[in-house]
């Protein structure tokens, strides 16, 4: 019965693969309009590959708000997560419109960030 068992958690994906896919699949609906993940891609807002550890206001060639550029903010897990959940409030004056209110949501597309920027 136990080999049974691990040979079907083997099957399964793990919670961390599976909330990648959800993370990629939320950020294709909700954010894949205005960003891309491919390095130069800039559209409406700036390209997101390698945005971990980035300086916000600092992809070459991307358009920015004043208070993006001079907000200071460098983007870790905990900065996305304020930021996707009121954009606004935590950046006044900047041009992103688009909140992700709620946390698991939020929580799968840092993780699909996080995930596509190490590769």
């Amino acid at each position: 019965m136990a080999a049974l068992l691990t040979v079907a958690g083997l099957l399964l994906p793990d919670a961390a693969s599976a909330q990648q896919a959800d993370g990629e699949r939320l950020f294709r609906q909700r954010c894949g309009t205005c960003h891309a993940m491919e390095a130069g891609q800039n559209r409406a807002g700036p390209h997101l590959s390698g945005i971990i550890g980035r300086t916000a206001g600092s992809v070459e060639g991307a358009r920015y708000s004043a208070a993006m550029r001079e907000s200071g903010v460098v983007w870790d897990r905990q900065a996305l997560d304020t930021f996707l959940t009121s954009p606004r409030q935590m950046v006044r004056g900047t041009t992103m419109t688009v909140s992700i209110p709620n946390a698991e949501q939020r929580a799968a597309i840092i993780t699909y960030l996080e995930g596509v920027g190490a590769q």
